[in-house]
């Protein structure tokens, strides 16, 4: 393998991308093919298929594809060659570092070697969501890392620890994290591979300075950002829809992070509204402004009327949500809806009708 980000400019922007990483309702085949076209205008550079809700990625992950979605991998990644953004799949071999033997590593070449199938650009080894506490968890995380490293005929590959953040929540959920994990893994993981990170908590609104240069201390790297804006899977962000752009805080990662991935909503179409802002805001540094920004993607996203309503209603969607609206106000809301056939507007009603249901497979909120 080979990869590593130069230092020749260490302003340049990161490479910015997608995870589709969350739990839930998935996107549609038709929806994540449709992304390619509109990552590629936008100046993004990668896209990981890697939804919580593919059994074949996570919980039953030895086994392999059934040949229909297996043709849907094949259409989705001959999708993003030919629109010239970079292809990755997120494998989570759900807590394969319990049982440390020489099988393990068997069967993670094995599945490797299936993934290899689809010619990925990036392979994404993920250990996210699952128990942490045992004493040799970095040694045996680095261990399988090594062995995909050695196997996979991607061109990156992007770890992400058990414990990912410096939220709390992670412990209390998964257990006590080992001491010294974070710089065990910066040791003994091989130089070429990246570390996912998503900054003090779990869905970080800013990534201070100073926070992701200890990081990079621990890790031996920078930080390779998995940005939890705008997703809204936990039982609490479900209930909202993320909409407005990126803050401010955005302009100032330049430097700081080997990559910036960003985990999207259920909703696919209104996702393309903040998702727009981001490289913006790498792109226009001090000159950039979050709220002219947000109007400006409505507007670029969705036809005039339905930009506009959608600009009147962001704070109802986003700082109030579903849990403070009663039936009577959805229905309300919902009406101004009811006369646009964009796939924005199907979304809201859905959303509004109480279609997209918590996964209580999300256990951090």
């Amino acid at each position: 393998m080979t990869h590593r980000e130069t230092t020749a400019s260490v302003t340049a922007i990161p490479p910015l991308g997608v995870i589709e990483g969350f739990f839930g309702r998935h996107w549609p085949w038709s929806a994540r093919r449709d992304y390619a076209g509109f990552l590629a205008e936008h100046n993004f550079d990668f896209y990981l298929y890697a939804p919580k809700a593919d059994p074949y990625l996570r919980r039953e992950w030895q086994q392999d594809w059934p040949e229909p979605e297996w043709n849907e991998l094949r259409r989705l990644r001959a999708s993003y060659r030919q629109a010239g953004i970079r292809f990755g799949i997120g494998l989570s071999p759900l807590e394969l570092y319990r049982q440390p033997s020489p099988e393990s590593h068997r069967l993670l070449e094995q599945k490797v070697r299936r993934i290899n199938e689809l010619e990925p650009d990036i392979l994404c080894l993920l250990f996210d969501d699952m128990r942490g506490d045992l004493p040799e968890l970095a040694l045996r995380q680095a261990e399988l890392a090594t062995t995909a490293a050695e196997v996979t005929s991607a061109t990156q590959l992007i770890l992400c620890p058990t414990y990912y953040s410096l939220d709390p929540v992670l412990e209390k959920v998964f257990g006590a994290r080992p001491a010294h994990y974070w710089e065990t893994l910066g040791r003994q993981l091989p130089d070429q591979v990246d570390v996912f990170w998503t900054g003090p908590k779990v869905c970080s609104t800013d990534y201070p300075r100073e926070h992701l240069l200890e990081v990079s201390e621990w890790l031996r790297r920078k930080p390779f950002l998995w940005d939890n804006y705008p997703v809204n899977d936990s039982a609490e962000k479900s209930q909202l829809l993320q909409l407005m752009a990126y803050p401010e805080s955005h302009t100032g990662l330049r430097g700081l992070v080997a990559g910036h991935a960003v985990n999207p909503m259920n909703q696919p179409a209104l996702s393309k509204i903040p998702l727009r802002t981001l490289p913006q805001a790498y792109r226009e540094g001090d000159r950039y402004r979050p709220v002219e920004a947000f109007a400006e993607a409505c507007h670029a996203q969705c036809p005039p009327d339905l930009a506009r309503q959608l600009i009147a209603d962001q704070a109802t969607f986003q700082d109030r949500g579903l849990a403070q609206m009663d039936q009577q106000e959805r229905q309300s809301v919902r009406s101004h809806y009811e006369a646009f056939t964009q796939p924005e507007a199907r979304e809201l009603r859905d959303w509004l009708n109480g279609d997209y249901a918590f996964d209580p497979a999300c256990l951090t909120d």
